[in-house]
């Protein structure tokens, strides 16, 4: 059953340009801040006008789309800005299993906008004073084996690649979890400024807990415009730029990662051409070099039907073989097998939507749920037939010590 909470009456919704705001974190209040923003951009926000538990099951982003459509047609908006972010939005959490609960959808109560060189604020009913405190350092951090230890994940990476040799999948995605605790409250402000400071090109994101920063864009829908990035392949940063290079080399002319990269990019054009007039997917994928680690990308961009809304999309699109698998079912049976948990919002849509339709949504990857003193750390990684469980393990770790730089600075 859903829960709706915090709306009793039409939401009243008003949006004005305000001055530049800088850098949009400072404006921050401490409880439970919302956060989309990539090189400084995007979107911050606070307060809850409405939160809505979103069921699981296999129709649950039409289901959420059509609640918030419903709320969004009753709301009195007035909007000075009509733009993609302005007026009244939702930011979202799904959780990557469609049977496990945890989906929830957040009408905030303050909205604070900056893009494109023009800033905007949105307030939903009555403007309150919330008080922006310094950021609070969470402490020492003590870390826990999360599911798995180290060795019995790599155990099962092992039965993994034995599936897959059997014919039984191509490829599927195995998670790890890490567990945190700290000697105080962790300050989700604190997080979200230090992983935007050191992974600018990724989506710094916050939802509900949910704290990260994806390097992977589920879709980005402007009117009928959208676009995706696509990763898949992985391999460390080098310890110097001649070893950065030849990493980067071995790791285009893999055919293991080569091989797992066409599977995603299958994958998303399988979900994106019914919904899209016109769909672009270059033929071969570039190199996305991050702080930690190098990827291998490919930017799709497509022109969708009318009327398609960008939950639309992230219905379709979601699971990608990039942290599912291929065959999709076939992998998703073994990930419930082997993992030994429940990744919750791991892996699964976080973004925003506004009343148009337009939004942007990424896969919730490098992230961890924040609860009090306590995180839940995540990362994966895409295991085929010549995996190897150690090198598996450490691409793991490299992933998982974003978060927890983001933890100790």
């Amino acid at each position: 059953m859903s829960v709706t909470l915090g709306l009793t009456r039409p939401l009243v919704v008003r949006t004005t340009l305000v001055d530049d705001p800088g850098d949009l974190f400072g404006r921050l209040p401490e409880a439970a801040p919302y956060a989309w923003i990539r090189h400084g951009e995007g979107l911050v926000a606070w307060g809850e006008a409405a939160r809505v538990a979103v069921p699981p099951g296999p129709r649950r982003f039409d289901w959420a789309r059509d609640r918030l459509s419903a709320m969004f047609a009753e709301a009195l908006v007035d909007d000075d800005v009509a733009a993609p972010g302005s007026g009244p939005l939702a930011f979202g959490s799904f959780t990557f299993d469609p049977e496990s609960p945890g989906s929830v959808l957040v009408i905030p109560r303050t909205v604070l906008v900056r893009r494109d060189g023009r800033a905007w604020l949105t307030t939903v009913g009555e403007q309150r004073l919330d008080a922006v405190t310094p950021l609070r350092d969470p402490g020492r951090i003590r870390y826990g084996d999360g599911s798995l230890t180290a060795p019995e994940w790599e155990h099962a990476v092992a039965r993994a690649v034995r599936r897959i040799r059997s014919g039984l999948l191509e490829k599927t995605v195995l998670a790890r979890d890490l567990t945190a605790t700290a000697e105080r409250p962790i300050d989700v402000r604190l997080l979200l400024a230090r992983l935007a400071r050191r992974y600018p090109e990724c989506y710094t994101f916050s939802c509900a807990g949910l704290v990260g920063a994806t390097p992977e864009l589920l879709v980005r829908r402007t009117g009928e415009t959208i676009e995706s990035l696509v990763l898949a392949g992985t391999i460390p940063r080098g310890t110097d730029r001649v070893d950065d290079m030849a990493r980067g080399a071995a790791l285009f002319a893999s055919e293991k990662d080569r091989y797992e990269h066409t599977c995603a990019v299958e994958s998303v054009r399988e979900a994106l051409s019914p919904l899209c007039a016109e769909l672009k997917i270059p033929e071969a994928p570039e190199l996305l070099v991050l702080s930690n680690v190098q990827h291998l990308a490919s930017p799709v961009t497509g022109r969708l039907a009318a009327g398609t809304s960008v939950l639309d999309v992230v219905a379709a699109m979601h699971p990608t073989a990039a942290v599912g698998g291929t065959p999709t079912e076939a992998a998703l049976g073994v990930i419930r097998e082997l993992e030994g948990m429940d990744r919750a919002g791991y892996a699964g849509p976080v973004g925003w939507i506004d009343a148009r339709g337009d939004g942007e949504w990424g896969i919730a990857l490098r992230c961890a749920q924040i609860e009090g003193r306590n995180a839940r750390l995540f990362a994966g990684c895409g295991i085929m037939g010549d995996s190897d469980p150690g090198s598996e393990l450490a691409e793991a770790q490299a992933k998982l010590r974003v978060m927890q730089y983001a933890l100790e600075g």
